[in-house]
């Protein structure tokens, strides 16, 4: 029996990368999980390849900054396992790749609509359903940038400040969820190797690398375990706390 035998997961951007190891992983530990992304080809891979592995899962078009997307991937995730007990916020995009000072107001609000907004409001909507079952718990997926925005280079100035809200949007939300006995923690991955991080590894990659002390960047694997151990019982005493999973790049505001 699996450490998260029983509970139910709604994982968001899981449809590779990131976020497909997070779902794969909780599968594995028990979790019946909810796959969401954007496109469908990708959701219906995905699903697909987990199935093929005996996983637990489903899958639902999700754009994460539309409403009536978010209360499909709910109602749907009710409907097909019973309930929602846990929650992972991986969604987030960076249209642009420059100088802080050249991001357009459409890109700024771009950034923060889909990283920041939407993170809130995914919250806010599935807190009931997760009183419901008498508790949850939650993983807000943030970013070493959030912490040291260089680490992401010069390049990714708007990104950085949307990932340094979610660390603060963790602490504003420790005290009234604890309330409700749900926790909430958050996750900052350093330079993971994913689709997400190419360019800036094509671009940025020698400069980065003398900034990780384990040498090398990171693979999406490594980020599951520590979400899958976050979201179980294991961790029934820790709240408001961000682990990073940079190879030792800085970690501190």
């Amino acid at each position: 029996m699996g450490k998260l035998t029983g509970k139910v997961a709604i994982v968001t951007a899981s449809s590779h990368g990131i976020g497909l190891s997070i779902a794969e992983r909780l599968a594995e530990d028990g979790a019946k999980v909810m796959i969401s992304s954007r496109k469908k080809h990708n959701v219906d891979k995905a699903v697909q390849t987990l199935k093929n592995k005996g996983l637990t899962v489903s899958g639902v078009v999700c754009h994460v900054a539309k409403k009536e997307h978010r209360k499909k991937l709910i109602e749907q995730t009710v409907n097909e396992f019973g309930g929602i007990d846990l929650l992972v916020s991986n969604a987030a995009v960076n249209p642009i790749f420059g100088p802080i000072l050249d991001t357009t107001e459409e890109a700024w609000d771009k950034i923060f609509e889909v990283n920041v907004k939407s993170t809130f409001f995914l919250i806010k909507e599935v807190v009931p359903y997760m009183e419901k079952e008498g508790g949850g718990s939650i993983v807000i997926v943030s970013s070493g940038v959030g912490y040291i925005p260089l680490l992401g280079s010069e390049f990714m100035g708007a990104y950085a400040t949307s990932k340094t809200s979610l660390l603060g949007m963790t602490k504003a939300l420790v005290r009234q969820l604890a309330r409700m006995n749900i926790r909430i923690n958050c996750l900052a991955p350093g330079i993971i190797k994913t689709n997400f991080s190419e360019i800036l590894v094509n671009q940025e990659g020698e400069g980065i690398m003398k900034l990780i002390p384990l040498n090398r960047f990171g693979e999406p694997h490594e980020c599951a375990g520590i979400v899958s151990f976050l979201l179980s019982g294991d961790a029934s005493f820790i709240t408001d706390e961000t682990v990073s999973v940079t190879g030792g790049a800085s970690s501190r505001l």
